[in-house]
């Protein structure tokens, strides 16, 4: 079966290599490169960053932390690092997905994949093109006339779908060299998170949630914001230097919509947790494309 799968990013390559496995012939559209998504934006840490009612999750983080495993791809590795949480707050359903889990108080320690997004998604690229998968770069404005689709467009998949519940939710993020930090640290105790991702050349230091941000402009205030609450966090950064700063917009549902309507297969909504949740997705759009 010939099938399209809108969206070039995590997801979306995910599915794409998922179904040229099992069989179809796939195409993949999108307005742009994986370099350009919001993805290669992303901080990187396997762990779902957003609590949300929604029992799917768990599952499809533990078969994303699986592939990860199995692939041993550029751009992928394994740290052990810290969650710290708001006193009282309740044990995720997600950390009995995580390697080595261990509630220590309010905060939670475990090992999980860190992912260069950058890097992992040009090997991804690579391994969907030898496996026949074509790709085109061109704007959707419809759904219509492409036969069986995946909607995996990102935040150009809500209007695909006429879903006005999709609202993009900005993310600034500032890398700061990496003075060979050995674990990850995510404070989740503030109004905000804070959190520093090593990568091993760069450290990614966030972030902001901005519900309904449209520009990728960084903000030289919140960079300055941003460093100093890392810092704060991990003092080893204190005389890491600036790289960069760089925006992302997250596609955000209140719920990841993952479900068959006629000939198309939505999915998106993953909000900040695409490569948390991609390979995990990707099978059960293999499920739904068969049924």
């Amino acid at each position: 079966m010939h099938i399209t799968v809108a969206g070039a990013g995590i997801i979306g390559l995910s599915c794409a290599y998922r179904l040229a496995g099992a069989g179809h012939d796939v195409t993949v559209v999108s307005a742009a490169g994986p370099g350009e998504s919001t993805s290669a934006v992303a901080g990187g840490v396997l762990y779902p960053p957003v609590r949300r009612p929604d029992k799917r999750i768990a599952r499809w983080t533990a078969a994303t932390l699986d592939v990860l495993r199995e692939q041993e791809a550029p751009g992928v590795r394994f740290r052990r690092g810290r969650v710290l949480l708001a006193s009282g707050e309740p044990e995720p359903q997600w950390l009995r997905a995580m390697i080595d889990p261990v509630r220590d108080g309010d905060q939670l320690l475990f090992t999980t994949a860190l992912v260069d997004t950058p890097t992992y998604l040009e090997w991804l690229l690579a391994r969907v093109l030898a496996r026949g998968v074509r790709v085109e770069y061109r704007p959707l404005t419809t759904l219509a006339g492409l036969g069986p689709v995946v909607n995996a467009a990102g935040l150009g998949a809500g209007p695909l779908a006429g879903d006005g519940s999709m609202v993009p939710i900005g993310g600034q993020v500032v890398h700061l060299a990496d003075p060979g930090l050995t674990e990850f640290v995510v404070d989740e105790t503030g109004p905000g998170v804070t959190y520093a991702i090593p990568h091993g050349t760069h450290v990614v230091c966030g972030g902001t949630e901005e519900p309904g941000r449209g520009d990728t402009e960084p903000n030289p205030g919140v960079t300055a914001d941003i460093v100093r609450r890392c810092r704060e966090l991990v003092p080893a950064l204190a005389g890491a230097e600036v790289l960069r700063s760089v925006v992302g917009l997250r596609p955000f549902r209140p719920v990841v919509r993952l479900e068959r309507e006629g000939d198309v297969v939505h999915c998106y909504g993953h909000g900040g947790s695409g490569i948390t949740l991609a390979w995990g997705c990707a099978a059960d759009v293999v499920d739904l494309v068969s049924v």
